[in-house]
């Protein structure tokens, strides 16, 4: 049985892959939302952020033999989390993340982290529009919420970002709340409606409709401000479903010849 880390349309679309090669396995998910999707397609889940231990725990009692992580590109914690586990385990480790897309313009400035890309944005005098969800919301906040910056919030349509937004002083008519995919036509007429001069957002990869975020902004000719993704020292790194698969038959069949 494999432990699966999700959270993602491409994580789940991998899940029911691997399903249907006849792997079983159990997927951890941290929202109810990312979890209907899996038990939509029958696929056996468990709702909650896990600690190490709580990992070590679930992979023994259920006697997993792999570890398969496909969260977001920007969960590096989870991602520690479960290579630690595995490690702690004595299981193989498989890291699968959705392919990077390539930009080239004058127009975007990539950055290390959301601090440096919060830093750069607060010389910026306008209309700032941020693409980067709820979970860093604070650290935006903190430099943006100032005169001169009007900062416009395009979130996910929960009560926690909500509540979020409130706590951190950040006006109903400045948040955006909506769930995705956005194509590139939505994405330019949010630009148009909000008067937007400067774009934050991340290299979620085309999965994440990041080339559309990118493309409306740059046809109209509105900087953006690219946050890198985290840097991780993944083992057994993959951005296919044919290299997972081809590296869960190998650790399958090393099982194997030590069970001879």
């Amino acid at each position: 049985m494999i432990l699966f880390l999700a959270g993602t349309s491409d994580a789940r679309a991998l899940a029911i892959h691997l399903q249907s090669l006849g792997y079983s396995l159990i997927a951890t998910v941290v929202t109810e939302s990312a979890a209907e999707s899996l038990q939509a397609n029958d696929i056996p889940y468990q709702v909650g952020r896990l600690t190490v231990d709580d990992m070590a725990a679930l992979i023994r009692k259920n006697e997993m033999t792999c570890v398969v992580d496909a969260s977001h590109p920007y969960a590096e914690e989870a991602s520690k989390t479960a290579m630690e586990a595995a490690k702690l385990c004595g299981i193989p480790y498989v890291r699968y993340e959705r392919p990077k897309e390539n930009f080239v313009s004058s127009l975007i400035t990539e950055v290390e982290s959301y601090e440096d890309a919060a830093r750069l944005a607060q010389t910026h005098k306008g209309t700032i529009m941020l693409t980067t969800g709820s979970k860093t919301l604070e650290v935006f906040a903190d430099y943006l919420l100032r005169d001169g910056i009007r900062l416009i919030c395009r979130m996910l349509p929960n009560a926690g970002n909500m509540e979020k937004c409130d706590k951190l002083g950040i006006k109903q008519k400045d948040i955006i709340a909506i769930q995705g995919p956005f194509s590139e036509s939505l994405n330019k007429s949010l630009c148009e409606q909000y008067d937007v001069t400067l774009m934050i957002t991340k290299e979620s990869g085309k999965v994440g409709s990041v080339d559309e975020k990118i493309t409306a902004a740059l046809e109209l000719d509105i900087p953006v401000i690219l946050i890198k993704r985290p840097k991780v020292q993944y083992e057994n790194f993959c951005t296919s479903f044919e290299k997972v698969t081809q590296l869960l038959g190998g650790f399958t069949l090393e099982k194997s010849k030590h069970e001879l």
